[in-house]
């Protein structure tokens, strides 16, 4: 599984960039064919507002891909709702292929 990460606006730390890691580690226990994740951490300045800190996650499988994205006060909050939401989808997307299936 191929992880990018790219930062946009700011330069990531170390702790952001392990938390982010050890997230996408979790996510082959919900897919097994995952050909490659995009991982988008963006500090949104247009906005005067809290949340301001953004995460777009997408990932590839064959003959699919998923999006989430997410903003809040934290990095890792906005990471860690945008992974929940992500999870859920290839949950979904798993239980209607296994009914189609069987």
């Amino acid at each position: 599984m191929n992880v990018q990460i790219q930062t946009v606006h700011f330069d990531a730390d170390t702790k952001l960039l392990e938390h982010v890691n050890a997230k996408m580690e979790k996510l082959k226990t919900f897919h097994d064919k995952i050909i490659g994740v995009e991982i988008y951490l963006k500090l949104d300045n247009k906005s005067q507002q809290v949340r301001d800190k953004v995460a777009e996650i997408k990932v590839f499988v064959p003959k699919h891909s998923y999006f989430v994205k997410h903003q809040s006060k934290t990095f890792e909050e906005s990471f860690d709702l945008a992974f929940n939401s992500l999870v859920s989808q290839v949950k979904r997307q798993k239980e209607k292929q296994m009914m189609v299936h069987s």
